[in-house]
C-alpha cells in the first residue's frame, strides 16, 4: 500500500473515532514511524509501505483511535522550540505554558539570577527559561521520581547544563540547602488546579495524564494557594511569583496574592486569549 493511501485510510479511522485532526494525527504517526518529517511525506507519497511499518503505524493509529495522546504515542513533544521526551508519568507540554515562559524572561532582567519551577515535568518550562538565560542557575522539582529522571534526560539531550531536577515536594527540598542557596529570583510553577469533580477530566488527552498532576483540592485552589503563601519565603528581595491556572480562577489568585502582601499583582491572558498566568513580586 502506497504512503498516501495508507494515510487517508488511517485518516478515515480517526474521524470516525472522532478525532477533530485525523489527518494530521495520521501524519504525524506515520513520519514517527519512517524517521521522516512531513515535507518528505508529501513528496514521496506514491512510495511503498514495507509490511513492518505498516503494522507498527496500525498499531499507532489504533491507540490513537481509542485516545492516547500522540506525545505519548511519539514519545516527544516540542515546546519552545525544544524537542522534549515525554511519557505518561507526566503532564504533556501545551503551547498555552509558553505564556509562563515569556513573562519569567521578561521578568529577567539581571544578568544572572536563580529560578525554581516548582512540579517540572518534562522540565519544559525549566529547559526553555535556561536555553535562553544561559548566565543564570535553575533548579526544576517534582515530587515524582519518574518526572525528575525525565527531566533530567532531556537537560542532558539538550545540551543545557544550568538546569538541575531533584525529587521534592515543593519547597521541602529547600531546607536542606545553605540559607543563601534557599532564595530565588523568580519561582514559577504550573501546578495542579483542576477540581476533582471537573468534566473535563474525562475528555481528550486528559484522560492520559498523571492525575496527581492536574487535581487540586479546594476546587482546584489548594495548591495555587499553597504556593501563593509559602513562596515569599523562597524569594530573594524583589522576587517574583509567577503562576499559570485555569481560566476561571485568574480572580481568585490575584486576591491570594494581594491578601500575601505582592506588589503589582497582574493576570496575563494566553493564546486563546483566556486569562492563564498570574504574577506578583515581593
Amino acid at each position: 500500500m502506497t504512503l498516501d493511501a495508507l494515510l487517508k485510510q488511517a485518516a478515515q479511522r480517526l474521524q470516525a473515532a472522532g478525532s477533530s485532526s485525523p489527518r494530521i494525527d495520521a501524519e504525524v504517526l506515520l513520519c514517527h514511524v519512517l524517521g521522516h518529517d512531513r515535507t518528505w511525506l508529501y513528496t514521496w507519497g506514491d512510495k511503498m509501505c514495507s509490511l513492518w511499518e505498516q503494522a507498527r503505524f496500525d498499531a499507532l493509529i489504533a491507540a490513537r483511535a481509542q485516545g492516547t495522546p500522540i506525545a505519548y504515542l511519539t514519545g516527544e513533544r516540542e515546546f519552545w522550540g525544544l524537542r522534549l521526551a515525554t511519557s505518561p508519568d507526566t503532564l504533556i507540554p501545551r503551547p498555552d505554558t509558553e505564556t509562563l515562559v515569556e513573562l519569567a524572561l521578561s521578568r529577567a532582567t539581571l544578568p544572572s539570577g536563580r529560578l525554581l519551577d516548582l512540579g517540572t515535568g518534562t522540565g519544559a518550562i525549566a529547559l526553555a527559561f535556561a536555553s535562553e538565560q544561559r548566565h543564570w542557575q535553575i533548579l526544576g522539582v517534582d515530587l515524582r521520581f519518574e518526572a525528575v529522571a525525565l527531566a533530567s534526560h532531556n537537560a542532558r539531550s539538550l545540551g543545557i547544563a544550568n538546569a538541575r531536577f531533584l525529587q521534592s515536594d515543593w519547597f521541602g527540598v529547600l531546607e536542606s540547602f545553605e540559607e543563601a542557596d534557599k532564595r530565588f529570583d523568580i519561582i514559577v510553577s504550573n501546578p495542579p488546579y483542576i477540581a476533582a469533580d471537573d468534566p473535563h477530566l474525562a475528555e481528550g488527552d486528559v484522560r492520559f495524564e498523571p492525575r496527581s498532576a492536574l487535581v487540586a483540592d479546594a476546587c482546584g485552589m489548594a495548591d495555587l494557594l499553597h504556593l501563593v503563601n509559602s513562596a515569599q519565603h523562597y524569594l530573594a528581595a524583589s522576587g517574583w511569583l509567577l503562576l499559570e491556572h485555569g481560566y476561571k480562577q485568574a480572580e481568585m489568585v490575584r486576591e491570594a496574592l494581594n491578601c500575601a502582601g505582592y506588589q503589582n499583582v497582574e493576570s496575563v491572558r494566553d493564546l486563546g486569549g483566556h486569562e492563564r498566568v498570574t504574577l506578583g513580586h515581593l
